[in-house]
């Protein structure tokens, strides 16, 4: 006939009779009359986050929670952030909630969750909640790199290093990491033919950096794999026109319009050229022994030219000596004198006297 219900001090009852809600029942000890047991107390702890039961709405909306706990309706679009006692709780999805007030401090702060993106002062705190990965997408955009952000397909912003979040499913977030760093790009070996039919093959290096995130990812569909491509060509054609002796001998102006060419498609794509330069430059086999030869027969026309010019200049100083001496024998006189001295110095001199008209010479010689 009677039914016994304790409450404690930190607990709430439901009161339900025929299934229908009736109130809440305070902290103490009573008997309540159900002769045809259709009295059911629930008894529910405030010392818990918040109230969970199947009827929440009805108990909501008799009003009885008013003063002893903070509603909330959460709509599809919205999401709610929960502290209690100063500290980040939850993010619990869209329904309906009740938080008890009485024995603990409660903050709800309700956000519009269409904006996709999720912003906060206390946005390190609550990412790091166990239940933040449950409901939002955090992406990390490294140092040296900027993130393009894309809602639906469409640009939307593009952020500088740091921790980002979006809300789960509220639209198609996705952030794309730039890397704005310099870039080397090997343009590998591709053969080309010169004006006067001579295939080569060539290695460039292209350096690179991305100045225009945005445009870099939506002007083309890889802007790496463009200027790969850009190279390629505009190496063909600069090559194209020229024969191999004039390519060999006019490196720099070869790569200043390699340049001039691959900057002008990199504008186009976002991107910056550091530097270009030609690698390496192979020549067929057999061309490059013909190459060999004319080089050593060059050398070699060089080296006898030398050696003339030499032999030549020492004939036109013997031929300068000669004329000088015979005009002026003293001078004559004077060398011949030098040479004896000379003769004399490198050892013994012996001099043999014969018939009279060799020693008067000898005489008149010394």
């Amino acid at each position: 006939m009677f039914k016994r219900v304790h409450i404690h001090s930190d607990e709430v009852g439901l009161y339900f009779r025929d299934g229908e809600f009736q109130g809440l029942l305070d902290a103490g000890r009573r008997w309540i009359f159900d002769p045809l047991q259709k009295v059911r107390i629930d008894v529910a702890s405030q010392r818990l986050p918040w109230l969970r039961h199947d009827k929440l709405d009805v108990i909501v909306k008799s009003g009885a929670l008013a003063g002893r706990a903070q509603v909330v309706d959460l709509k599809d679009h919205e999401r709610a952030l929960v502290w209690i006692d100063g500290r980040f709780s939850h993010i619990p999805p869209p329904g309906l909630y009740a938080y008890w007030t009485g024995f603990k401090e409660v903050r709800i702060e309700t956000i519009d969750a269409r904006k996709v993106r999720f912003q906060h002062d206390d946005f390190n705190v609550i990412i790091r909640s166990q239940q933040a990965s449950q409901v939002l997408d955090v992406c990390t955009v490294d140092r040296h790199k900027v993130g393009v952000v894309f809602k639906n397909g469409d640009y939307v912003e593009t952020l500088p290093p740091g921790q980002y979040a979006w809300w789960r499913g509220m639209g198609d977030a996705r952030v794309a990491e730039i890397d704005l760093r310099e870039q080397t790009l090997d343009v590998a070996g591709q053969e080309i033919m010169t004006a006067d039919k001579v295939t080569l093959r060539m290695n460039a290096v292209v350096t690179y950096r991305v100045v225009d995130a945005r445009q870099s990812i939506m002007v083309a569909d890889g802007a790496t794999q463009s200027l790969y491509r850009e190279a390629q060509l505009a190496l063909r054609a600069i090559v194209a026109t020229r024969d191999l002796d004039s390519f060999l001998t006019e490196k720099d102006a070869v790569t200043g319009e390699f340049e001039e060419a691959v900057s002008r498609r990199a504008g186009e794509l976002g991107l910056q050229i550091v530097s270009v330069g030609v690698r390496d430059v192979i020549l067929p086999g057999d061309m490059k022994d013909l190459m060999n030869k004319v080089t050593e027969a060059k050398k070699a026309a060089e080296a006898n030219l030398i050696v003339r010019r030499e032999e030549t200049a020492a004939m036109r100083s013997q031929a300068n000596t000669a004329r000088l001496l015979a005009d002026n024998p003293t001078l004559m006189r004077l060398r011949e004198l030098e040479v004896l001295e000379r003769v004399a110095a490198s050892g013994k001199l012996n001099v043999v006297l014969g018939e009279k008209g060799l020693a008067d010479r000898v005489v008149n010689l010394l």
